[in-house]
Formats: C-alpha cells, structure tokens, sequence
C-alpha cells in the first residue's frame, strides 16, 4: 500500500530541514575552537595509521606504536615552527629598512620616468605614506599567519589525546556505526568506509608530501633568484599549497612583494618566472601524480568549499574544506537518493573516466 503525505506534512519537513542545516552551520560557526582540533585530527589519524601499521610490524603493542607515531609527528611540528619563527622574528627586525629601501626603490622608478618620459612625478608624501600602508599591510599578514600557526600549534596540544583515542578505538567506532544501522545496510556502509579510507589517506599523505617538496624547491629557487630570507618565504609559500588553486597564487605573491622593496627590485621578475614554473610543476606533475586525482571535485565546488570553510573557520577551515568536500561526495556516491549531489559535484574527468570503465 502506498503511503502519501499531505502537502502540509511535506512543508514542515522541508522547513525542519532548512532550519537543521542553519542551526549546524551556526554550531560549527560559533564552535569552532571545539570541532576544529576535532576535524585535524581525523586528518592527521589517516596520515599516521600507515606509520602505526608499519611500527606494529617491530612493536607488537599497539598503544606503543600509536605514542611512537604521535611523538614523530610532533616532532617534525615542532621543529618545523620555531625554525620558521626564529627566522620570522629577524625579519620583522628588519622591516623598517626595508621600507627605506622601498622608497629608494619607488624613487628610483619616478626619476627614471621622468627622464625617459614627459611626465613628472612629484608626490613623494603620497608615496611615502603608502609604502607605509603597504608595509604595515605585510606585517600585518605576516602577523595574521604566525597568529594562525600559533593557536594551530596550540590545538596540536590536545591533538595527541585525540588521535591516539581516534586510532586506538577506529574498530570500536567502526562497531559503533554498524550497530546504528540495519543489517541489509552493512555492505553499503562497509564500501563507503573503506572509500573513505582510501581517498582521505591518498590525499591527506599526497598533500603532505607534496607541500615538502615545493618547501625544497621554493626555498632553492628562491635561494637561485639571489632573495634574503629565500628558506623563510620558500617554506611559507609552500604551505600554502594546503589550499588548492589559491594556494600558489597567495604563496607566490609573498616572497614578490619582498623582492620588490628589496635592494635588488629586479629579482621579482625571477620570483615571478620561478612560481609561474612552480605552479605548472604542482598542477601538472606533482599533485595528479601523488594525490592521484582521488577527490576528484570539480574546480567549481572546490572553490565554495575553500571560500565557505575561511568564512566559517579561517585559514584552517580552508585547509580542511576540501578533504571533508571529498569525503561527503564518497558518500554521496554509495547512497542512491544522494547520487545526482555526488555527480554534481564531480569533476568532468573523474565522470568521463566512469563512463569509459562502464562501456
């Protein structure tokens, strides 16, 4: 017998719908400082679970393989941060030189227009006053980011807590998550688990090794191109690459606006060929080549999904957006009413190359 409803019934649902989806997005809003080292750390326990795995090889303790793996981790943040702030802190030293020399600079480009041209230029208050703005406007940035890393640095401080219960009990929430749901179900849910294993391992490990290398070969090019501080801005430049498509852009435009109020204003010509070549070495051979495509979105929705995740959390919401974006088209694709949301947020090759495995 089939069941219908009253228009009325319908309405209401609707409307309990929309006002469930507004009221998530105001907890996750106004509770960021909670969920955010929750999200991180799922991350970060797919990255570590094939360390844990492999030390469980040597260590038959699991709980001891899980510290070892976390304290590695840690070890490499660590490290990493105050290597970064101790060359930070000289930098931020030596801001008012840099200044005088981007008025050198600015000076410099007026005489020569006035001597190759018919136009004079004589506004050197003006100028003075937004080289001012544009510095305070870098430190400022430079500042925000730090700032960033520092309360980042801080939610690492319960991270260990969380990813060593996330992968000590993974079969207990796993048996969890089984028992909420009906027996005919299980296979479907068992597939959808273990795509998402897969993909959010994949990409999570991919990312992380592809930030590494572009931290090497930024810092190279950068050190080639003749720039100060080049391991400093290489390194913040390739961290940036976290954020897809904006990634490069924002990185590349650091060490370009140095090297323009540096004493060697030509040098941003060499930073700008040099990330043009590392845009088209991440986009074209690293990224397809390590993370393997696995998210497989389409450019569109990647870049709602970076905009929303800043609006909602900030840099660390951008960071996130994407592999949890990947995560719910996984399971959009594994449950019939959510399949047209899966492919409309595919991108056009990851259709295309079903479409030839099914003819």
């Amino acid at each position: 017998m089939n069941q219908t409803f009253d228009p009325s019934f319908k309405i209401l649902l609707r409307a309990v719908l929309v006002l469930t989806i507004i009221a998530t997005a105001t907890v996750f809003i106004f509770a960021r400082e909670f969920f955010f080292p929750i999200f991180l750390a799922v991350l970060l326990s797919y990255l570590l679970y094939p360390v844990v795995k492999f030390l469980q090889k040597f260590i038959r303790h699991e709980g001891i393989s899980i510290v070892i793996s976390i304290l590695l981790l840690l070890a490499i943040f660590v490290a990493t941060f105050f290597l970064l702030y101790q060359q930070a802190t000289v930098f931020f030293e030596n801001l008012p030189e840099f200044e005088e020399q981007a008025l050198l600079n600015i000076k410099g480009l007026q005489d020569y227009i006035t001597q190759t041209t018919p136009l004079t230029i004589d506004s050197d208050d003006w100028l003075k006053n937004q080289i001012n703005n544009l510095l305070e406007a870098q430190e400022n940035f430079f500042g925000h980011i730090f700032n960033a890393t520092t309360a980042t640095m801080v939610a690492l401080g319960v991270q260990p807590v969380y990813i060593f219960f996330l992968l000590y009990y993974r079969n207990h929430f796993k048996q969890f998550i089984f028992q909420i749901t009906k027996p005919k179900d299980h296979p479907t849910l068992k597939k959808i688990i273990v795509e998402i294993s897969s993909v959010t391992k994949n990409y999570v490990s991919g990312i992380f090794i592809v930030v590494l290398i572009l931290c090497f070969v930024n810092s190279i090019g950068l050190m080639i191109v003749g720039l100060e501080y080049a391991l400093l801005l290489g390194v913040i430049s390739a961290f940036f690459n976290f954020i897809p498509y904006f990634g490069t852009l924002i990185g590349g435009a650091i060490p370009l606006l140095y090297a323009l109020v540096s004493p060697n204003p030509s040098d941003a010509f060499g930073v700008a060929i040099l990330f043009i070549i590392v845009q088209f070495l991440e986009n074209n051979v690293l990224t397809p080549n390590i993370t393997g495509g696995r998210v497989a979105i389409s450019p569109l929705f990647t870049i709602f999904a970076i905009i929303l995740g800043g609006i909602t959390w900030g840099i660390p919401g951008m960071l996130l957006s994407v592999p949890f974006l990947g995560i719910f088209k996984v399971i959009c694709e594994n449950i019939d009413v959510l399949k047209p949301i899966a492919f409309l947020l595919s991108s056009r090759e990851s259709q295309e190359n079903k479409l030839e495995e099914t003819t």
